[in-house]
């Protein structure tokens, strides 16, 4: 007789099938298939959220899921690699197993696989008796031996970002009721990143990651890996007016408090215009704030009377 599929397979063969890609084997098998063209390497990165430290129990539930898939793809943007697929996982509190929730998760999940171009591969779905636990394991392509790296800055470089910092720390507050959002411009910043795929500087950049951990952590993270200093130029560090209106102290918050997943690039004198046409034809703004010294580690701040600037902090830790 027929055997009736189990609540888990259920929920995959009615919501996560229409997610599947071809290597996915229409997720009826123990693992995908993926042909990887010799001309390019893989690209793997894995990011997890957790209710109540990377979201809210409140948060719509279809803006989880496309800031879950976001916030991996910037890895891959971080790295100059295009999207192939990913495997996810999902475990559930007991409520969230009805067809209105999965279908809002699953319909945020197919909006960006549409727009990015890239599909489901896989993953596993249990119960959780407290909250919801997400992880994603990311796949991407990047042509050999031009991946962006966090270790070939070279001193004498410009040290450049995209679009704007801060505006997600700023909307986590609002969403505390700590500031006012007006517009909603921040907590939007702060539900949906925008990641910095399709910039193509893989053969201009010197270095590059994405600005996830807050600012200042990251790169102490760049200057580490690459044996350089900093020189940043506080006043020149790309803010939305949003952000601006709430005043000056605000800035640590801005540079220090995570979850921009903007891009930190380094660019040699000679490539900053390259760059700037590849940023105009993608129509993502890249920003100067300064530039790389040969002084190992060493990161200054200077305000716009070119004054010295000091932090309490640097940024996120997730322990």
């Amino acid at each position: 007789m027929p055997i009736r599929l189990a609540p888990e397979f259920q929920y995959i063969h009615q919501y996560f099938k229409r997610l599947a890609g071809a290597g996915a084997l229409d997720l009826a098998d123990d693992a995908a298939l993926l042909s990887i063209d010799p001309n390019y390497e893989l690209v793997i990165t894995a990011d997890a959220m957790i209710e109540g430290v990377h979201f809210f129990p409140n948060d719509p539930t279809d803006l989880i899921a496309r800031k879950l898939l976001r916030c991996n793809l910037s890895d891959l943007a971080g790295m100059g690699a295009d999207p192939v697929g990913y495997l996810l996982t999902v475990s559930l509190p007991a409520t969230c197993f009805n067809a209105s929730w999965f279908e809002k998760f699953t319909d945020g999940l197919l909006q960006d696989q549409r727009f990015y171009n890239f599909s489901l591969l896989g993953g596993d779905t249990t119960k959780n008796p407290s909250h919801m636990v997400f992880s994603v394991t990311m796949t991407g392509k990047v042509i050999k031996n031009m991946a962006l790296r966090r270790n070939n800055a070279k001193a004498g470089d410009g040290i450049w970002v995209t679009g704007t910092i801060g505006d997600s720390a700023l909307g986590l507050l609002a969403l505390q009721n700590k500031i006012v959002d007006k517009s909603g411009f921040l907590t939007r910043r702060y539900h949906l990143p925008q990641p910095r795929l399709g910039l193509n500087l893989n053969n201009i950049a010197s270095a590059g990651m994405d600005i996830s951990d807050g600012f200042i952590q990251d790169l102490g993270h760049l200057t580490r890996e690459s044996h350089v200093g900093a020189v940043i130029y506080t006043h020149r560090i790309p803010l939305s007016n949003a952000a601006k209106a709430l005043g000056p102290s605000y800035l640590e918050t801005c540079l220090t408090g995570g979850d921009d997943y903007e891009l930190l690039l380094t660019i040699s004198p000679e490539r900053e215009h390259a760059a700037l046409m590849n940023s105009k034809k993608a129509n993502i703004t890249l920003t100067k704030i300064g530039y790389c010294t040969d002084q190992n580690q060493s990161i200054a701040f200077y305000d716009e009377q070119n004054n010295l600037v000091s932090f309490n902090k640097t940024g996120w830790s997730h322990i």
